[in-house]
Formats: structure tokens, C-alpha cells, sequence
């Protein structure tokens, strides 16, 4: 039983980070008409609080490798909620600051959000081990998805309140967990070498000197997956109320499909990772989802064929994350773990920040930015191919063998 709350509050961590982004892309709009800036502008609302996450992310898992992850959970929290109360009373100054008031609650936000992420990996992959480890992460990855389909529906139905009003969710759900937390989860003994700092770089070199190629492969992957992920959202958001006008809680449900297919996939996906040895077949699917989705974007321009094709490269991105998490959990020691995660963790952060900028910079000139899309995607796909070539070759000859 306990076991079972410990994973469910490890779970609540992602979906906090979630929430301080898909539940604000649909609303963006009101947060422009609210204090008249441009879209450039809001988009940069998203990229603040994704920049300092991923800035402070290794930072924090080189801490946590030396001093204990659930020291660095509970700061994180508190500031996640201190963040959200002046993102609130942003509402409530002059019109004048209200901008700069956001923005500066967004980026404490952002520096909690950096801590809570990634640790909640690394922390479930200190905690458990073999089949638990897989089933946890699939957990996390769950958490993760579910958030992404509640939060655009929760961030819609309080913006009918005023536009800052989802901001009061920070405080309220941020220190229930953090008294859970701090009574529930006991700091595990791995995480808490004390080691030089010398030791400690020269341990994460000798890692990624030998692991380099995977490592790198997966967080490009993981990366541009959250840049695609984040980007289409905030042009969904533009199509929505720019072009059809749907506004409150049919605004959220629209985005309920393509966030729900990838919630339903990756707890699908989780759930089988304990009884497939080989997971790249897995991957190859998910892979193979979003490449034919990307390839429809360039000839299908009707709203509802996009989002049905979006809704099919979000299902391909849910078999194909919780694979790269456990891969690059089950990597790495418990004491190079930390910083490991942490920038993957990074990485994601960073897509996700560059999602919106880009697509807002692009929006008017779809046909060239999707050409552009789809030739990231196909080069980075390329990329995780080259780098796996042996385990693609292994499920090949065991697709193969089972077939004859």
C-alpha cells in the first residue's frame, strides 16, 4: 500500500510541471486580449518558464546525486507555488506591470519546475528496481500524459473566471504535496555519495564516453519530440480561436483527443514493458506513427484531418517516451543517475520552450514550416535508427524467425 502512494506522489510531480504548461496554451489568446501584447509576446509567457528549468535542471541533479533528491523536491515545490501566487496577484496590479509581473512569477516557476521533473525519475529509479523501476516510470509517463488531456479542459473552464485565475491551482495542489511528501517519501541512501566534484565529472565522463552516441540519440529525440509536441499545441491553440472561435470548455475538450491518445498509449505502452525484453519494437511503431502524421501534414489542410493526424503522431509519441525513459534510467549507476535524467530532462525543457516560439514565428507560412518539420523529424528519426542499428537488427530477426 504504501508503495502504491509513494509511486502516486511521484506521479503528482509531473503532472504539476504539466500544468504549468498545457494548461495555459489554450488560453493564451486571453492572456493577448487581457494585457494587449502580441503573440510573440505570449508565446514568450510558455519559453520563460521552460528556459530556467532547463537551465537549473543538471545543476540540481549534480546537487541531488551529492545531497539527496527529496531535499531538492520539497525547495522545488516551494517554489512552484510561491511562483503561482505572484503569477496570480498579477491579475490584481496595474495593467502596465501586470505583463512583468506574470513573467517574473513564470520564472520562479520555472527554477521550481527545473527541480521536480527529473528528479521524480531519478527518484522512482532509486527506489525501485527491475519490473517495479519500468512499471513506476510507466507511472510517471501516465501522470504525465493525463495532465496534458486535464489541464487545457482545467485551464479553459477557470479562465471563464478572469484570465490569471488557473494560477490559484499552484498553491492549492503544490503544498498538499509538498506535506505528503515531506511525511511520506524517505530520502533513499543511493543519491547521497559525497564525492568530489572532480570524482563526480570525471565519473559522468567515463559514462557518456562509453554511452555517448545512445545517450545523445535519445535526448535529440526526446528534445525535438516536446518541440513538435508543444508547437503543435500552440498552433492548434491558434486555429482554434483565431479561425473557428470555440472558446471555454470546447476549447479544452478539442485538445482532450490528441493529448488523450497520447496518455491512453503511453499507459499501454508502460504496462508492456515489463513483458517485452526487446522494447524497440515499441519505439519503431511509435517512430513510424509520427513520421506517416508529419508526411500528412503536407498534403491535408482541413482542420479536422489535422487533428485527427495529430491525435496519430500523440499516440506514436506515447509508445514511444516511456521506452526512452527506461532506457535511459536503466543506463546509468544510482550515482550518476541524477545528472544523467537531469539532462535529459533538459532537453525536453528546451523543446518545449522553443515549441511555441517557433511555430508563433511561422504561423501564416504553414506549408514551408511543416516541410521544415518534417525533415527534422526524419533526421533525427535517422539518427536513433543509425545509433540502434543493432537492436533494430535483433527485432528484425526475431520478426523474421516468427514469421516463417
Amino acid at each position: 500500500m504504501r508503495e502504491h502512494i509513494i509511486i502516486m506522489l511521484l506521479g503528482m510531480l509531473p503532472f504539476m510541471m504539466v500544468l504549468g504548461n498545457s494548461m495555459l496554451i489554450p488560453i493564451l489568446p486571453e492572456f493577448g486580449q487581457a494585457l494587449e501584447i502580441t503573440a510573440a509576446q505570449t508565446s514568450f509567457i510558455l519559453s520563460i518558464f521552460n528556459i530556467p528549468a532547463a537551465i537549473i535542471i543538471p545543476i540540481v541533479g549534480f546537487l541531488s546525486d551529492r545531497y539527496g533528491r527529496k531535499t531538492f523536491i520539497l525547495w522545488s515545490l516551494l517554489l512552484l507555488i510561491i511562483g503561482g501566487a505572484i503569477c496570480f496577484f498579477s491579475g490584481f496590479v496595474n495593467k502596465s506591470i501586470a505583463f512583468w509581473t506574470l513573467l517574473a512569477g513564470r520564472l520562479v516557476q520555472g527554477l521550481g519546475t527545473g527541480g521536480i521533473s527529473s528528479l521524480a525519475m531519478s527518484l522512482a529509479g532509486d527506489m525501485f528496481t527491475d519490473e517495479k523501476r519500468d512499471r513506476a516510470l510507466a507511472v510517471l509517463e501516465v501522470f504525465n500524459g493525463t495532465a496534458k488531456v486535464a489541464a487545457p479542459i482545467l485551464g479553459a473552464l477557470l479562465a471563464l473566471v478572469a484570465w490569471y485565475f488557473p494560477f490559484i491551482l499552484f498553491p492549492i495542489i503544490g503544498t498538499l504535496l509538498l506535506f505528503f511528501i515531506l511525511f511520506f517519501i524517505k530520502t533513499s541512501p543511493s543519491g547521497e555519495e559525497k564525492i568530489s566534484l572532480h570524482e563526480y565529472v570525471q565519473r559522468i565522463a567515463d559514462v557518456l564516453k562509453v554511452q555517448k552516441a545512445r545517450l545523445l540519440s535519445l535526448y535529440l529525440y526526446g528534445g525535438t519530440s516536446m518541440f513538435l509536441l508543444f508547437g503543435l499545441l500552440y498552433y492548434l491553440a491558434y486555429l482554434i480561436e483565431e479561425l473557428y472561435h470555440i472558446d471555454g470548455f470546447f476549447k479544452g475538450f478539442v485538445y482532450s483527443f490528441p493529448l488523450g491518445a497520447l496518455s491512453i498509449s503511453s499507459y499501454w505502452t508502460g504496462k508492456r514493458l515489463d513483458y517485452v525484453k526487446n522494447r524497440f519494437l515499441f519505439l519503431l511503431v511509435g517512430m513510424f506513427m509520427t513520421f506517416l502524421s508529419f508526411f500528412s501534414f503536407l498534403i491535408f489542410q482541413q482542420f479536422s484531418l489535422f487533428l485527427f493526424f495529430i491525435t496519430i503522431s500523440f499516440g506514436g509519441l506515447g509508445f514511444v517516451l516511456p521506452v526512452i525513459n527506461s532506457l535511459i534510467i536503466s543506463s546509468v549507476d544510482d550515482a550518476e543517475r541524477g545528472i544523467v535524467v537531469s539532462l535529459y530532462g533538459m532537453a525536453r525543457f528546451l523543446g518545449v520552450a522553443l515549441g511555441p516560439v517557433v511555430f508563433s514565428l511561422w504561423i501564416g507560412n504553414e506549408q514551408l514550416l511543416f516541410k521544415l518539420l518534417f525533415f527534422m523529424l526524419s533526421l533525427v528519426q535517422c539518427l536513433l535508427l543509425y545509433v540502434f542499428k543493432n537492436d533494430w537488427k535483433i527485432v528484425c530477426s526475431k520478426m523474421w524467425r516468427n514469421l516463417q
